[in-house]
């Protein structure tokens, strides 16, 4: 029941979030299908990225979006969450974080990342992919997270239609809040999801627990404090000064 529920508001939320995303993509984007890239984040390659600004995803995400606490330096992408001008400037929330999404969508094989996660209970750093009704299409998602309560795990998921509900808790062996690490999907047609944490395979999935994604997707990451789901986050409270999600390098690759 605890599952069904937080799956249930978190399709509201993303509902939400796709309706008032759309207002600032063009339409042409929801068209465009993009190839292999491989981006180190020595700047905003606006070609590429677009950053969420100006809109919360409602429900259980505490914050409103921001694209000032999204930023670059020496190679590395960052995501802040703080309490800036909140709540007039944060739509509302009394939390400020950054979304980080790719103007297109991507479709079959690998996606990747290096990033150092939040450590703080109540928190998610995230790399996954997403469409859904802002890209005229269902919704669809394939997720990585680090849940800041305990950064020894990582949690994956998927959605299909709307269909959540398929977590996994990963044992790391390591702290992902103490420094880089690569994380990875492969998602093959028709066939299976498969995940890599430092190149070694962590986890399955073969459609055996409901049908797989099969619809393009846009890259993204972010940072957020959940409320009402201490039992799936734990509680947040705000330390006091920022919290930062760190990102050194996307790939994409197109076997």
């Amino acid at each position: 029941m605890k599952r069904l529920t937080r799956t249930l508001v978190l399709a509201a939320a993303l509902a939400l979030a796709a309706t008032a995303g759309a207002v600032d993509i063009s339409t042409s984007a929801y068209a465009a299908i993009g190839g292999s890239f491989a981006d180190g984040f020595t700047s905003f390659d606006t070609s590429r990225w677009y950053k969420s600004d100006g809109w919360s995803n409602g429900s259980m995400f505490n914050v409103g979006w921001r694209a000032d606490h999204v930023w670059f330096n020496g190679g590395v992408m960052g995501i802040n969450l703080d309490t800036a001008t909140c709540p007039g400037g944060c739509s509302g929330k009394p939390y400020a974080s950054g979304e980080y999404r790719t103007t297109d969508m991507y479709s079959y094989w690998r996606f990747e990342t290096r990033m150092t996660a939040v450590k703080r209970a109540g928190t998610v750093t995230s790399f996954f992919t997403y469409t859904g009704p802002s890209d005229n299409q269902p919704w669809d998602e394939i997720d990585i997270e680090i849940l800041g309560k305990n950064t020894t795990q990582m949690q994956t998921n998927y959605f299909t239609n709307g269909v959540g509900g398929h977590e996994t808790i990963i044992n790391l062996g390591f702290d992902a809040s103490a420094g880089y690490h690569t994380y990875a999907f492969e998602w093959w047609n028709k066939g299976t999801i498969n995940w890599f944490v430092d190149g070694r395979l962590v986890h399955q999935e073969n459609g055996s627990r409901g049908p797989l994604p099969t619809h393009p997707q846009r890259i993204m990451a972010n940072l957020w404090p959940g409320i009402g789901v201490d039992g799936w986050l734990g509680p947040f409270t705000y330390p006091g000064t920022p919290l930062t999600a760190r990102y050194d390098s996307v790939t994409y690759t197109k076997y």
